[in-house]
């Protein structure tokens, strides 16, 4: 009988250890934020960024020489979405399709629209997060009844708190190069440009 006895009371405390470490290893159960201690990020992370802000003309290369530019006020809007997928904690590839708008001299407005393919690091501490990223893509510039075709480069920083699971939100700064090639050195006008936004990332 104490055999048997013993034989329970070790089934029972097995039983409870057994359930306890499944419970622990449940990825549904979310750990305590304050004691989370390993990586934000594994492999096939993805995040979804909303940006709205303002871009300002820095200066325009013609010919190798800096012009003075048509763009007042010297500010205009910019929004923009963003893809990233996540190949770790540190890197991340992904898509950006924004758009920048800027008054003239004249009352009229340049537009600038891009779709580009980025990719990036980012260095995380504690909730704060602070990627870094380059993007190489194709931008339509419209002005009037003129337009143009061509490339741009795109260098960016941000300073991001993780708020939830789900959400990150904070600022982000592009240096913005629209390059233009049109065959003319007398219309063929680089442009360079830095927007300052408010961004909100959400995680999946």
């Amino acid at each position: 009988m104490q055999k048997a006895n013993a034989f329970f009371l070790i089934l029972l405390l097995g039983l409870t250890f057994f359930l306890h470490a499944q419970d622990d290893n449940d990825p549904s159960i979310e750990t305590d934020w304050d004691d989370y201690s390993t990586d934000l990020y594994t492999r096939g992370d993805q995040t979804f960024t909303i940006s709205l802000g303002v871009g300002f003309p820095t200066f325009f290369v013609r010919d190798g020489e800096i012009i003075e530019n048509k763009i007042d006020p010297p500010v205009g809007g910019t929004g923009a979405l963003n893809y990233n997928y996540y190949f770790g904690s540190r890197f991340f590839t992904g898509g950006d399709l924004s758009l920048l708008f800027l008054p003239t001299i004249a009352n009229n407005t340049v537009f600038i629209t891009s779709l580009g393919l980025k990719t990036g690091t980012q260095f995380i501490i504690g909730r704060f997060e602070f990627p870094l990223s380059m993007t190489l893509g194709m931008t339509i510039q419209t002005y009037l009844d003129l337009g143009y075709f061509g490339m741009y480069m795109k260098a960016g920083a941000a300073a991001l708190f993780r708020v939830s699971h789900e959400w990150s939100f904070g600022l982000t700064s592009n240096w913005c190069w629209f390059l233009q090639w049109t065959g003319d050195k007398a219309t063929s006008v680089d442009g360079h440009f830095v927007d300052l936004v408010i961004s909100a990332r959400y995680h999946f």
